[in-house]
């Protein structure tokens, strides 16, 4: 029986659910992944080679970073506050980002545990520009897990 192929999926929008912190829309996202540290650890075999053995370490979580066009709405402002104020328990957030097609729909999401706003930043102001002013928002996290939509 073949197997039905099935197209890569087009990037389009990203929705942004943060636990009653940020909702809404976002044009770019980076940060969706995970690494190890490496340990090197020399070893010498039977027959006296020097190797080095390459041992996971610690895990680490990127930091997710959204970038919207700027509009009235100030919730990731709001939020950003919290953390300035000290409040990071309190901004700490599960949340969900997730990817849309062309109609809307959503064909890839990814949670996150316990996110807060790093760094919140306004738009580029120059007076002879002709473009949409960019608001920039950096999430980090402790853990991040890709689910079907």
């Amino acid at each position: 029986m073949a197997q039905q192929r099935k197209d890569p999926l087009v990037q389009f929008q990203y929705a942004v659910e943060i636990q009653g912190k940020v909702t809404g829309y976002f044009t770019e996202c980076s940060g969706l992944g995970s690494e190890h540290e490496v340990i090197e650890h020399k070893v010498v075999d039977k027959s006296g080679k020097e190797m080095i053995m390459k041992i996971p370490g610690r895990l680490k979580w990127e930091n997710i970073v959204l970038k919207r066009g700027i509009t009235d709405n100030m919730d990731i402002w709001e939020w950003r506050k919290l953390v300035e104020d000290g409040k990071v328990d309190e901004a700490r957030a599960n949340g969900s980002i997730v990817m849309m097609d062309q109609h809307l729909n959503p064909v890839a999401r990814w949670n996150f545990e316990r996110g807060w706003p790093v760094k919140v930043t306004g738009p580029s102001m120059k007076s002879d520009s002709n473009e949409i002013g960019i608001e920039e928002l950096t999430i980090a996290h402790e853990g991040l897990w890709r689910v079907r939509p």
